[in-house]
């Protein structure tokens, strides 16, 4: 039977994340730059999005830039952002064609100033989108994040418009890049590394993870399928016995 149809419709994920690993060593095992391998990967992120659009799935949250990537090589930082800017130009129109609303989340003032023009044009072009939400991680880290949040409402403290004793998880949560935005029910992490490096930790606490040996520019339709279809063989009990999910 085709993955395709092995795919229970009624059982999709809402927001699927997904850490785009492997682009630098698919590269590498060619004999090819660095800086090829993110080119060859726009191809893998295009397809992804048409799939997860076409599945009906309602966010889909791309792990494209960290905080701690600024510390690679200026040429191969440079060369991202410019791909990064290429694919905004490339597919913005696709994205209003698709409806597709794009959102980003991250450290968005360290980006360069054409960057970020391009970035929000396309964020007000696609506002009006009601089908997939596209979410982009760049220059993010989790751990930038849950500070910034700590820092932010400390000052809500310190100026009485919160009462520490009164503070709850969704309290805490107001004050995330990721507001609004439910928590992603599977994580995706491609070219077989193990963790989840940074990305979205307070987020994922529930979240069913999948690790696949394929590196980023070679995963397609066919490899988010068979993430779909292993999700939805999982069993999801958030703490709870198997006895009493199934009593629901």
């Amino acid at each position: 039977m085709p993955l395709r149809k092995q795919i229970n419709t009624g059982k999709l994920p809402s927001h699927v994340a997904i850490i785009m690993d492997g682009n630098g060593r698919w590269a590498r095992q060619r004999g090819l730059d660095r800086i090829f391998g993110h080119q060859q990967g726009v191809n893998a992120l295009r397809e992804v999005i048409e799939t997860a659009a076409e599945l009906g799935i309602r966010y889909l949250t791309l792990y494209a830039f960290s905080t701690e990537n600024w510390g690679r090589p200026d040429e191969e930082v440079s060369a991202l952002m410019e791909i990064m800017v290429q694919s905004l130009n490339n597919e913005t129109d696709t994205f209003m064609k698709n409806n597709i609303r794009f959102k980003a989340i991250g450290d968005i003032d360290r980006l360069a100033d054409d960057v970020k023009k391009r970035l929000f044009e396309t964020i007000n072009l696609t506002s009006v989108c009601t089908g997939l939400n596209l979410v982009v991680a760049l220059s993010y880290s989790s751990r930038w994040e849950i500070t910034e949040a700590a820092r932010r409402m400390s000052v809500d403290v310190s100026n009485r418009t919160l009462k520490p004793d009164l503070i709850k998880e969704e309290d805490f949560e107001k004050y995330l890049t990721t507001y609004g935005i439910p928590d992603p029910e599977l994580m995706i992490r491609t070219s077989g590394e193990l963790r989840i490096s940074n990305f979205l930790l307070w987020q994922l606490a529930y979240t069913e993870l999948y690790f696949t040996d394929k590196l980023w520019p070679d995963f397609g339709k066919e490899d988010f399928y068979n993430a779909i279809i292993d999700f939805q063989k999982r069993e999801r009990r958030f703490g709870k016995t198997s006895e009493q999910v199934l009593e629901k």
